[in-house]
């Protein structure tokens, strides 16, 4: 059965999840992503390779990076992640430039631990003072992992592409205007997008319209309007797509932040 549970502490969102049947479509978060695979084999594809998270694998995402997921095979997966802000993990690093992980997968024993920590404190509860204690000791463990600074700056094309999506999150998709506004042809946009991000201008647009809808749904507690802020047709459609990327639709999600009392959850 699959099963994903989100909880957000100090700024941290933490998931624990466990997946047999269920993938994720191609997408990617503008968090740091950082877990740990506790049962089973995590496949995935990242950046056009195919990596493998066995046992114990510590799993390292940078801020947009276009990958999928799935169990390997029908015995599933149990894995924990954490979602960190990159102002955030940059102010604990005591760092002004963005750093990327140049590893995917590694195994270090007193990372793994940290990481498990941390992610446990969220998932209890616990107070937000000690989170950010373990966020602290976490990020200590990360210093000696393959760590380097952000050399890969966007196509200046790409930049004002992504800046015109975000302005528009609420609209459809007008790639002719878009192309138009850079004097590209809608093939050359297309090609040139997916080969900077990893992702076609599409599904990053719709990503960028979930991840609004998250947003939204934390700071409002209210699933309507975060319908209406991303744009989709309804909340069929939001379900379907916030599934697509987070494991879970968006009213389940809802139903698991603090402040939802369970007359809430029913509504």
């Amino acid at each position: 059965m699959d099963k994903f549970i989100y909880k957000k502490s100090a700024g941290i969102t933490a998931l624990s999840a466990s997946m047999t049947e269920f993938k994720y479509k191609k997408h990617s978060h503008k968090e740091y992503a950082i877990g740990v695979t506790l049962r089973g084999i995590q496949h995935y594809n990242l950046e056009g390779s195919l990596q493998l998270s066995y046992q114990n694998g510590i799993m390292l995402f940078n801020p947009e990076q276009a990958h999928d997921g799935m169990a390997h095979d029908k015995t599933g997966i149990d894995y924990v992640m954490l979602y960190i802000e990159p102002k955030l993990l940059l102010e604990v690093m005591e760092k002004k430039d963005i750093v990327r992980f140049s590893t995917p997968i590694v195994y270090n024993h007193e990372l793994e631990q940290r990481i498990l920590s941390l992610s446990q404190a969220i998932l209890s509860e616990k107070d937000e003072a000690l989170c950010s204690e373990l966020l602290l000791s976490l990020t200590d463990s990360l210093i000696p992992i393959n760590l380097t600074t952000d050399n890969k700056k966007d196509n200046a094309l790409i930049s004002r592409a992504k800046d015109m999506f975000h302005a528009n999150l609420e609209h459809v998709l007008k790639l002719d205007e878009i192309c138009k506004e850079l004097h590209l042809s809608k093939f050359q946009f297309i090609r040139l997008f997916k080969a900077q991000t990893g992702i076609s201008p599409y599904q990053y647009f719709l990503n960028c319209k979930i991840e609004r809808a998250k947003q939204v749904i934390e700071k409002n507690k209210d699933i309507y309007s975060a319908v209406a802020a991303c744009g989709i047709v309804d909340l069929t459609h939001l379900n379907k797509h916030f599934k697509s990327v987070y494991g879970t639709t968006a009213f389940e999600y809802m139903s698991q932040l603090p402040g939802m009392d369970h007359h809430n959850k029913l509504l």
